[in-house]
């Protein structure tokens, strides 16, 4: 009886080790065909450039195509529902970008999916500069003025590309840091609302700082502040508003690439290494800089971290704003 109970636990414990064999060897022969990206944006749009730099990269360094997929909607949600809903099998991955991964999860009633529990961050890829514009003739050259004029006569109207994205966050940062009263604006984009400041429309706007430039160039707006923590590699003659004067103040936009949270971690190491790898190369840093974003890597347990602590400043900052934007 002994005997054959040890005889099946021997075969048992070989099926296993057979088992586990046989998925190493898959997992070592990663990738066997091609990886789509899913792109939460557009063709055309600089998120898309910037995910057709990786991916060439990354398919030259994996030896398989890496397809860019274009699925946008829902404010970035629908790419990343694409890959919670794939395989984790490494041959799905996606880009996320500030929206959906750290605000849009803390708006009242949009739980479509948790991201810090149904995704898995590889790398965070690159910064998308914003900055605070102002009409020449609005008497706003300065952070300060700004908080100035919202805090007297009739007070501010500052515009954005949109409810909830991180250019209307962005203000409702600054109100809430500053205890101000800044009413947000939203806009289907940055162009319109650039063109109600050249149009004196409102005073003041943020907006993205490739669709600013030209204008800053041209004397027609006024640069007033990036919102990021440090000074744009693209811009540095712009102040941040953290140094204008109201200190820990950090509203960036960003991107980073994501897999299913189930993935394997020998595919998931494979891949994040090769994505740290594409982020070093000059050439890719070039690239991304040429479309106005600036390279900003973070590997997967930093860029974890980082995701937590963006979640969490957005969720307090959406709780503190007024009841008419909610």
């Amino acid at each position: 009886m002994n005997e054959k109970k040890q005889s099946k636990r021997t075969f048992i414990l070989a099926a296993g080790l057979m088992l586990a064999s046989t998925l190493a060897a898959a997992q070592g022969a990663y990738p066997e065909k091609p990886i789509t990206l899913v792109v939460p944006f557009p063709p055309g749009a600089s998120a898309d450039g910037i995910a057709r730099i990786i991916g060439k990269k990354l398919s030259a360094s994996l030896g398989k195509p890496v397809i860019v997929e274009n699925k946008p909607g829902a404010g970035g949600a629908t790419a990343l529902i694409r890959i919670i809903n794939a395989a984790p099998d490494g041959y799905t991955i996606a880009m996320g970008a500030t929206g959906a991964i750290a605000i849009n999860p803390n708006l009242p009633g949009n739980a479509s999916f948790d991201p810090q529990k149904q995704l898995r961050p590889l790398a965070k890829v690159a910064d998308i500069p914003l900055v605070f514009v102002a009409a020449p003739g609005s008497g706003i050259n300065t952070v300060q003025d700004v908080l100035k004029q919202a805090r007297t006569g009739n007070g501010l109207s500052c515009g954005n590309s949109g409810q909830y994205t991180a250019q209307h966050l962005s203000v409702e940062l600054l109100a809430s840091s500053t205890r101000t009263p800044i009413t947000p604006v939203p806009y289907r984009g940055s162009a319109p609302a650039l063109t109600d400041v050249l149009g004196g429309q409102v005073s003041v706007a943020v907006v993205d700082l490739t669709s600013a430039a030209p204008h800053i160039k041209a004397g027609k707006v006024k640069a007033v502040a990036v919102t990021s923590a440090n000074r744009s590699k693209l811009a540095a003659d712009i102040p941040t508003v953290a140094e204008s004067g109201v200190p820990g103040y950090a509203a960036p936009a960003w991107m980073g690439i994501f897999a299913n949270a189930k993935i394997p971690a020998p595919i998931f190491d494979r891949l994040a290494n090769e994505l740290k790898a594409v982020s070093a190369d000059p050439e890719v840093q070039q690239q991304i800089l040429a479309l106005s974003a600036e390279p900003s890597y973070l590997g997967p347990q930093e860029f974890a971290q980082y995701i937590a602590a963006e979640s969490s400043k957005w969720a307090a900052v959406i709780a503190t704003m007024p009841a008419r934007a909610k």
